[in-house]
C-alpha cells in the first residue's frame, strides 16, 4: 500500500462513511442474522443498502478500504462482514498528529 492509496481511501466521502459507522455498528445497524455486529462485523448487505448502493459498488468501496488496511473482512456462510481496523486508524491518528 502507498501514501495514494491510503489517501484515495480517506478522500472519499461514502469511505468515511462507513467508517463512522463502523466505529459504532450496533448504534447504526439493526441486529443481524447472521454475525455479531461488534466481534463479526457489518453485513456488506447491510451496509450497501444503509449507502443506497448497489453490491458491486459497495464492493469497489470495501476493496479500496481493505487495501489500505482500514477495514477487515470475514466470510460467514456467504456473505462478508466488515470491520473498522482501529489499530490502523489510531497509528494515523497519532501520525497526523505529528505532521
Amino acid at each position: 500500500m502507498t501514501d495514494a492509496d491510503l489517501f484515495r481511501a480517506l478522500g472519499n466521502e461514502r469511505r468515511l462513511q462507513i467508517l463512522a459507522w463502523l466505529k459504532d455498528p450496533a448504534a447504526h445497524f439493526p441486529p443481524q442474522r447472521d454475525g455479531d455486529l461488534v466481534d463479526d462485523g457489518v453485513c456488506g448487505q447491510s451496509i450497501a443498502e444503509k449507502l443506497g448502493i448497489n453490491a458491486s459498488t459497495l464492493s469497489e468501496h470495501m476493496r479500496v478500504l481493505q487495501g489500505s488496511d482500514l477495514v477487515t473482512a470475514k466470510r460467514i456462510k456467504q456473505w462478508t462482514f466488515y470491520r473498522r481496523n482501529d489499530e490502523r486508524l489510531r497509528a494515523l491518528a497519532a501520525l497526523a498528529g505529528t505532521i
